[in-house]
């Protein structure tokens, strides 16, 4: 079992019998995030709800970025036990089996956590009076969309400022070390501003960072992405729209192979996933609906059914996909790119092709040749495709997670999914 105490101050004394691991957010040389020097212009403070599940998802993040799965007794789920402060100690002790499910779902782990009461820290109050004292330029938002500077966050993006006649929108990205993911949300937020007069207040960007981890598999890091807009929603003091644009596809992320089931089978926006989370939103009294409007669309789909085509088309080179889309600073490369053989490349790249534009994207590897892990690549996804039974689909989809409603609309789209990937994979397999 690993023992974690999170803390927020140095001056929390908080200790236990056991071995443990000390996770104090608030000392730099372990952890940095930026949450605070962002939203100094929210209308109200958030509350204690909202800074709860904040430090939650940092905690969280930090303890799957501090403990390396390969110590664990399978080489993948950890034991972990998390004490965590918070301020609605009632609420969360009402939710403690909801939050560790939810925990043990995304990451893959075991999860135990123990809630502990705590008082807003001096710090807190000092940044509450200053946002209860600051009264110029004050935005109020009913939409909050997630913009990761991919494909389908850019068509989101697109789709809501075409529909919201007011662009009451608020989008919030996050971004980590190394390159390949800032860059790409800067770059298409000018774009937005020009095209449709949105404000560089309308976009908050932010960035945390786990200073010593070790483990890269960060399964954890869609909560901290989520909890950031959830946070910033309750100070709005209305309810909010909380948009995760994605296709939905990929938000089943099922394993086309067996051998896929570990480190790619990530659950960012899984159904269930969303579920959970928003059980507990309901549950804390948060405000907050969360709404996929792409859930039942391909990658394809989304792309055909854009409102600006004529935008999508001169900005597509500008999203980024990739799943590691700075992997070439092993061969000296200044700048990122995408791959173009990983899964989130061949399903962009079959995409496209489906919706019959132009793909103006560099890649690296534009025909699976360049190595041994693209080749493999594609062998196993024409092996996953060679297996593929359509009559078995609603039992494909639950491979990642439950799905417990609208089965049949799942599997047609799963169904829908991988023949977009299979019409795309038959040039590179004559």
């Amino acid at each position: 079992m690993n023992n974690i105490i999170c803390k927020l101050s140095i001056d929390d004394d908080f200790s236990i019998d056991s071995e443990f691991i000390n996770l104090n957010i608030d000392n730099n040389e372990i952890f940095s995030y930026t949450f605070w020097d962002k939203v100094n212009n929210i209308p109200n403070f958030i509350s204690n709800e909202g800074l709860d599940i904040l430090y939650i998802s940092l905690f969280v993040f930090g303890i799957d970025r501090t403990i390396p799965r390969k110590l664990a007794e399978d080489c993948w789920s950890r034991e972990i036990k998390a004490y965590i402060p918070v301020l609605e100690i009632e609420k969360w002790n009402k939710n403690i089996e909801l939050v560790q499910n939810l925990l043990n779902f995304l990451s893959g782990d075991i999860w135990t956590v123990e809630f502990r009461k705590r008082e807003m820290t001096q710090f807190e109050l000092n940044k509450m009076n200053k946002i209860l004292n600051t009264t110029e330029n004050k935005n109020i938002y009913n939409t909050i969309c997630m913009f990761s500077g991919g494909l389908d966050s850019f068509i989101g993006a697109t789709d809501l400022l075409n529909c919201k006649k007011d662009k009451n929108v608020l989008f919030i990205s996050h971004y980590g070390g190394g390159k390949g993911t800032k860059e790409y949300q800067d770059i298409l937020r000018s774009e937005f501003i020009k095209k449709y007069k949105t404000k560089e207040s309308d976009y908050y960007s932010f960035y945390a960072v786990a200073k010593k981890g070790i483990e890269d598999t960060t399964r954890t890091r869609s909560l901290m992405f989520f909890a950031h807009a959830i946070s910033i929603a309750t100070s709005m003091q209305e309810n909010v729209e909380l948009v995760i644009p994605e296709n939905g596809v990929i938000s089943l992320n099922i394993p086309l192979t067996s051998s896929r089931l570990g480190t790619s089978s990530t659950r960012t926006t899984h159904p269930y996933y969303l579920y959970l989370l928003q059980l507990l939103l309901n549950n804390l009294g948060i405000k907050v609906s969360i709404k996929n409007p792409y859930q039942f669309m391909t990658k394809g789909e989304m792309i055909i059914s854009c409102k600006d085509q004529q935008f999508l088309e001169d900005n597509i080179e500008k999203t980024m996909s990739c799943s590691h889309p700075d992997v070439g600073r092993m061969n000296s490369e200044t700048e990122s790119c995408h791959c173009g053989y990983c899964l989130p490349c061949t399903i962009r790249r079959a995409a496209i092709q489906r919706a019959n534009i132009k793909d103006n994207t560099k890649y690296r590897d534009n025909n699976y040749t360049s190595g041994r892990t693209a080749k493999m690549s594609l062998n196993s996804y024409n092996l996953g495709i060679s297996k593929f039974n359509p009559k078995y689909a609603f039992l494909s989809i639950q491979k990642s997670g439950p799905i417990r409603e609208r089965v049949n609309d799942f599997s047609e789209l799963y169904i829908r999914g991988i023949l977009e990937l299979k019409e795309f994979l038959v040039k590179y397999n004559e």
